[in-house]
């Protein structure tokens, strides 16, 4: 039996508009090599200059994981040389960093919890990007010198559904913090994973094998499983020390398979030394208190809402898992709906229906406003469930918002009118004495027929608590 030891590298890249070094923009869609001048081409003579907001956004990171926030930094130079870095270095942070050790709660669905450890949250510049096209290969430096938190977790878990879990859980807490756009698709948020293995019960790790830059969770978990399959094989068939060495590996995605790209460099190789050019960051104590202002997280909202609004923690959880959710559902509140329902409406009718039609929550069609309206129809019993739901379908597929207008185009007005009511009832009960006569014998079981019949006669718009409450003083 063997046990997985796994620890990420995240690399964020912070939302600012200019890049770490120098005042080229950060903006993703332009040109080819536009957004580059001088200093993020590394030509003579240019010298790099700090983005005062990329620190702020590092130790506004570091408050929200309740880590060290470093109030001297210093900047470094890692030495190596690849197309995409034109400086033959990268400018990266390596023995003192903006924000030292800190951690992470991540939620399992039994309800319980596991810490994972957080090592470090250092800012560095990011590097180009390599095209190939054929036998061509481009450059393109736009991204070069973009600012990155790179975040550095201990070997904490033990699965890749662990690893997935802490990703998502880093993911959301970046965005609450609107340090970042995390964009996996376009690469503003992606991970180094490294994975080892070991026999139940040793204490030593194994070789260490890390797999670069991936960008989606499904494939952090598929690189995950792919690679502790292939250590564990190679230790079964006596080949581990051959197979399994340190070295950078690549997620092959169409073949879904981890593949060889280079031997792994200690530290040493990277020749760290401080940037001649780039004197200690010193951040003053008015900063630093800044930096303390964060908004409400993904653990404290669930906190509050599991205590001050009754509901289930893991319905916290899927509610506050995207800060566009979480809003969206405060805002159903603050228009008048009741949190319990609010979560039903939001998680599994609303939801339901954006995912069908392939939406998020940010593009629906319906706001938050319009749903909580609709929801505190249903409490004061203007509308019954069922007719509520036929509202949503109608708004899901036209303009119109005017909820009232909506109820009575349709005919969904729930009547709540005793005597409307039991005008219906008694029709019900003249018509049905035989069915009265077994239901007073002792077949209680035809109480749901007597509901169902007056429910049917009112075309579903009668109130069923009434219904229910008006038969009963009738039939007994």
């Amino acid at each position: 039996m063997f046990e997985t030891v796994i620890g990420l590298e995240v690399h964020v890249q912070l939302n600012t508009k200019t890049k770490i070094f120098c005042s080229c923009p950060t903006s993703f869609a332009a040109h080819q090599n536009e957004n580059t001048c001088p200093t993020c081409l590394a030509l003579p003579g240019a010298l790099p200059v700090l983005n005062l907001e990329a620190v702020k956004k590092a130790m506004n990171f570091g408050y929200a994981i309740d880590a060290k926030v470093n109030q001297k930094s210093i900047f470094n130079r890692k030495s190596y040389f690849y197309p995409d870095s034109p400086m033959a270095y990268q400018i990266s942070q390596f023995d003192i960093p903006i924000v030292g050790e800190g951690s992470l709660s991540i939620d399992f669905d039994d309800g319980t919890t596991k810490e994972i450890g957080i090592t470090r949250a250092h800012l560095e510049a990011d590097a180009g990007k390599n095209m190939h096209e054929g036998n061509i290969s481009k450059v393109d430096l736009n991204r070069a010198g973009t600012p990155l938190l790179e975040i550095v977790s201990e070997p904490d878990m033990r699965s890749a559904d662990e690893a997935v879990r802490y990703l998502k859980k880093l993911h959301s807490i970046v965005r609450y913090l609107d340090i970042s756009d995390a964009n996996m698709q376009e690469g503003s948020f992606r991970c180094d994973v490294n994975v080892s293995i070991r026999p139940k019960g040793q204490k030593e790790f194994g070789t260490r094998v890390e797999i670069k830059n991936i960008n989606s969770f499904r494939f952090v978990a598929a690189a995950i499983a792919y690679e502790v399959q292939r250590q564990i094989e190679a230790y079964e068939d006596g080949v581990y020390g051959q197979e399994v060495c340190q070295e950078t590996r690549l997620w092959n995605v169409a073949e879904g398979v981890t593949k060889s790209m280079r031997g792994k460099e200690e530290s040493a190789d990277y020749r760290y030394f401080p940037d001649p050019d780039l004197r200690p960051v010193i951040v003053t104590e008015a900063m630093m208190e800044e930096a303390k202002i964060i908004p409400e997280l993904p653990d404290a909202k669930v906190k509050r809402y599991v205590e001050e609004l009754g509901i289930k923690k893991e319905d916290g959880l899927v509610i506050t898992a995207a800060k566009e959710m979480a809003y969206y559902f405060e805002e159903m509140l603050a228009h008048g709906a009741v949190a319990k329902t609010a979560v039903t409406w939001l998680t599994s009718e609303l939801l339901g229906r954006l995912n069908k039609g392939g939406m998020a929550i940010e593009n629906s069609p319906v706001d938050a406003k319009t749903l909580g309206c609709l929801v505190s129809k249903i409490e004061d019993d203007t509308i019954s469930g069922k007719g509520a739901k036929e509202v949503l379908d109608y708004m899901m597929e036209n303009e119109s918002r005017d909820i009232d207008a909506i109820i009575d185009q349709l005919g969904l007005a729930q009547v709540s009118d005793d005597g409307a009511i039991l005008a219906i009832i008694d029709e019900i009960l003249a018509n049905n004495q035989d069915k009265v006569a077994e239901y007073r014998s002792g077949k209680d079981k035809l109480f749901g027929f007597f509901v169902g019949q007056t429910m049917k006669a009112s075309k579903g718009s009668a109130n069923p608590g009434k219904v229910n409450e008006l038969l009963k003083q009738k039939l007994d």
